[in-house]
């Protein structure tokens, strides 16, 4: 069998999220929310180690939310999935 050297995907994933670094603070919570609701994300979250922060933006809803590390937060696209962000908070830290 051969490899392909790579496979184009074609249009825009349903969820992104983004871990917040330093250096990408700005890029992450304006540029990257700007450029993603355009592009026809459904859902993207900005996951904020350093402000203990997890916000939620649903562009299908148009709703929002703001959770911490302490909470377990369910991804409004799908009907039974919930991310427990205290189990891996620790993680989310290093």
């Amino acid at each position: 069998m051969r490899l392909q050297p790579y496979i184009k995907a074609i249009g825009a994933p349903d969820w992104i999220i983004e871990i917040i670094s330093p250096g990408s603070r700005q890029m992450d919570y304006y540029t990257k929310l700007f450029k993603y609701r355009t592009a026809g994300i459904r859902e993207y979250w900005i996951v904020d180690p350093e402000k203990n922060r997890i916000l939620v933006y649903n562009f299908e809803t148009e709703q929002t939310g703001d959770y911490t590390f302490s909470d377990s937060v369910k991804a409004g696209i799908y009907d039974d999935l919930y991310i427990d962000f205290s189990d891996i908070s620790e993680f989310l830290k290093q």
